[in-house]
């Protein structure tokens, strides 16, 4: 099944670099007032991509925000200390170390590409 996987990729891989490869011509996208750019249609196809990538990710980071803000309110705070005397030295010892648990860990899903 792992060689199957490999070899899909592979596939997709050489389909896309063939579709580079045969897509050479200058395209040119219009901007507005007038401007223009001129390039490669792959370079115009792959811009247009990484500007999908930015954009989306970018509509994603307030509910990113809002995940974490609501998971630091569900954090339990740290508890408080009783302030030291200004004449005793207190020796206390150092707090165990936060033990996790399995259920403390989040589902993972296994993708297979």
């Amino acid at each position: 099944m792992k060689y199957l996987l490999w070899l899909l990729k592979a596939a997709i891989f050489f389909t896309l670099f063939a579709f580079a490869l045969n897509n050479q011509h200058d395209a040119t996208v219009y901007f507005f007032f007038g401007t223009h750019w001129r390039a490669p249609l792959v370079l115009v196809v792959l811009a247009a991509f990484a500007g999908g990538l930015v954009v989306g990710a970018l509509g994603m980071l307030p509910g990113w925000w809002k995940h974490r803000a609501a998971a630091a309110a569900q954090q339990p705070s740290a508890p408080q200390q009783a302030p030291a005397t200004a004449g005793l030295a207190v020796a206390t010892a150092p707090a165990p170390a936060p033990s996790i648990s399995a259920t403390d860990l989040p589902a993972v899903r296994q993708h297979g590409l």
